[in-house]
């Protein structure tokens, strides 16, 4: 994983979460509140998210093969798609049905210190694992707002940890509020409420975290800004005069596989043209550094030809020849 950021992120989230799972187990114990049984197992399943997520990030690295000519950039995006499903089932499933239990057969909170002051602790100790996930998203976030920078990351890990922690730090509110109402009225069932809450918010992440890395799995152009600056790499004004049509894939998050079919003059010879491509591979590489797969073929442009349009049957996801749509 190159984002040292994303890096620290997760290895901070993970010691927290570790921590956080064995102080709520024990204020389970001494309690019986179910509300800390589920949040023992949400923090137990994010640990085990992040161990996932720096298991991505190590496979991610081995050198390509024949068998994967591409290398494995997209292991972290299956890792991050394995990290909804774990939270979905094991967190959020999990609360719901503990949930369910407490409120059909609820029964008084014993020894009211432990949860609550191993809530406290935990939202202490998350509070600092999101805000190093904030710190270092930051770096990379430039100017999008949180719910673009979710949505457009191709580096899935930080924006699965920020995910992960602020369904926590919501998580311990909702189980502190119904730790607290349970003591408060002496019914149990507050508690079993407060669990099921817990258990719909994993749930609601947990699809939207899906969501977001399906897309990625299913393979995600570069963004606009990077377009932008491959098309201006490309155009020399000389020998390539302008860019035809082109398709970007990320390959990994940083890893860019870029194909287009570039203009070139008429009455270049061969070897004018193969130094032509090779001189624009080398411009869009130092424009975008991680283009790191490219092809390009030279055409020459047809004014008849670009105002009928690209071939719907020469894109992928197209019509095949001979059929209609």
């Amino acid at each position: 994983m190159s984002a040292s950021g994303g890096t620290k992120a997760i290895v901070a989230a993970l010691a927290a979460n570790l921590a956080i799972a064995a102080a709520k187990f024990v204020a389970f114990l001494f309690s019986g509140s179910s509300s800390m049984l589920a949040e023992s197992v949400h923090s137990l399943a994010d640990s085990g998210n992040q161990g996932l997520l720096l298991l991505g990030g190590k496979k991610a690295k081995r050198e390509a093969t024949p068998e994967h000519p591409f290398g494995y950039g997209r292991e972290r995006y299956i890792y991050a798609f394995l990290v909804s499903i774990v939270l979905f089932t094991v967190g959020g499933m999990f609360a719901i049905y503990e949930g369910y239990e407490k409120i059909h057969e609820p029964h008084a909170i014993e020894a009211w210190y432990w949860p609550v002051g191993v809530l406290v602790f935990a939202i202490i100790a998350e509070g600092f694992s999101f805000r190093t996930a904030i710190k270092e998203s930051n770096q990379t976030r430039g100017n999008q707002s949180w719910k673009n920078f979710i949505r457009r990351a191709k580096a899935p890990e930080l924006p699965v940890v920020l995910l992960e922690d602020f369904g926590a730090l919501i998580g311990l509110v909702l189980a502190l509020g119904g730790v607290g109402m349970a003591l408060l009225t002496g019914n149990g069932v507050w508690d079993g409420i407060g669990t099921l809450c817990i258990g719909i918010l994993l749930i609601a992440i947990a699809i939207i975290l899906a969501a977001e890395t399906k897309s990625l799995l299913l393979g995600e152009a570069a963004g606009t800004e990077e377009v932008d600056k491959i098309k201006a790499a490309v155009v020399d004004g000389d020998t390539v005069t302008r860019v035809i049509h082109m398709r970007t894939l990320h390959l990994g998050p940083e890893e860019l596989l870029v194909a287009a079919k570039i203009a070139v003059q008429h009455d270049d010879t061969a070897a004018e043209v193969a130094a032509a491509i090779n001189a624009a591979e080398e411009r869009i590489r130092t424009a975008v550094p991680i283009a790191r797969v490219i092809y390009l073929e030279p055409d020459i442009y047809s004014e008849a030809a670009a105002a009928a349009g690209e071939n719907p049957a020469h894109t992928p996801g197209g019509p095949t020849p001979g059929k209609t749509l």
